[in-house]
């Protein structure tokens, strides 16, 4: 059953859309006859109230949901989110499920009972009883950089994945690199394959056995880093798919004794801030995560207000950032 939006209620009542907003907010300025028509078809079309709950200077929330918290990207994430909604006078409620389903369960009996207006999931597979519960209790939903494909109807945000990992293996091919390493991110997500498939793309030939598998997080950088490294013909370059990854290479490097980027270029994805203040500085694709979250934010305040959007899939630029810490390979 479609979502029923204000401005529906507003034309079937023969009203505006604000008169339908103040009978939502209890405002006093409303005819009882006008009141009394518009409460009715509400309930007739099962509208979540979702300010029968604010009293006068009280925000309305949006959860922001994570599988973890644990990366820093994250911390970009809710900056953005968080700038968009206190402008807008609405309170942001972080979580983390940890990819569990009790955790999950525990989240939706306290998202019924704040009455959140929109949740915002990021790199999280929806499932469809999570979806379904949310439909059945109106709450509209975007989701950031999915894992597997969001249901059509739900809005998606995310960075254009495969044109970063291609630039970023074109720039190393560039400088004249042959055997260029590659570290995945988890296999579930949308964003880790798009930036495979950008990275084999930017290949003449791809060889499988560059390639590792990681996790975005920093001890996945190093394993893999020192598993290129050990190879009896070891890459001259890396491109890690996170800059948390990229700074778990740096250190691997370190335990071989080589050097960045005398001995071994590096690459990563993010533009972190903690990317500009690497020894060396690391050159990395910039996606823009705090622009992401706050087009999340405003996407689910205009669904939460009964709006539409005009483009269900968006995908921000990327930009590679060059730094110091890519350069030719050493001529033996």
């Amino acid at each position: 059953m479609a979502r029923v939006t204000i401005a529906a209620i507003a034309s079937e009542a023969g009203v505006s859309v604000p008169t339908v907003s103040r009978v939502l907010n209890g405002r006093a300025d409303v005819a009882p006859q006008t009141r009394e028509l518009v409460e009715k078809l509400l309930k007739q079309h099962g509208y979540r109230r979702r300010a029968s709950r604010q009293q006068p200077g009280r925000a309305a929330l949006v959860d922001l949901v994570f599988n973890d918290l644990d990366s820093p990207w994250a911390v970009e994430l809710i900056r953005g989110v968080e700038d968009v909604m206190h402008a807008s006078g609405v309170g942001t409620v972080v979580s983390a499920v940890h990819r569990k389903s009790a955790a999950t369960r525990q989240w939706l009996q306290n998202l019924y009972a704040r009455q959140s207006d929109g949740v915002i999931f990021v790199t999280s597979d929806l499932t469809t009883p999570v979806y379904a519960e949310l439909q059945r209790l109106n709450i509209p939903v975007v989701v950031v950089d999915p894992a597997g494909g969001a249901p059509l109807d739900i809005p998606t945000i995310g960075a254009t994945n495969w044109a970063g990992g291609l630039s970023a293996t074109r720039h190393l091919t560039a400088l004249g690199h042959r055997r260029i390493g590659f570290i995945a991110g988890p296999k579930e997500l949308l964003c880790s394959r798009a930036r495979l498939d950008g990275y084999r793309a930017g290949l003449e030939h791809s060889d499988e056995s560059l390639i590792r598998q990681g996790d975005f997080l920093y001890e996945s950088g190093f394993t893999s880093g020192m598993s290129l490294l050990e190879m009896p013909e070891p890459p001259t370059a890396v491109f890690a798919s996170s800059d948390t990854m990229a700074l778990g290479v740096y250190e691997a490097a370190r335990h071989r004794g080589l050097r960045v980027p005398d001995d071994l270029s590096v690459i990563g994805f993010d533009d972190l801030p903690e990317a500009r203040w690497a020894s060396p500085p690391l050159t990395t694709v910039r996606q823009p995560l705090a622009e992401m979250g706050g087009l999340a934010a405003r996407t689910a305040l205009r669904l939460a207000q009964g709006g539409d959007i005009e483009t269900p899939r968006v995908e921000l630029a990327t930009e590679l950032v060059v730094r110091d810490s890519t350069a030719p390979p050493k001529t033996v």
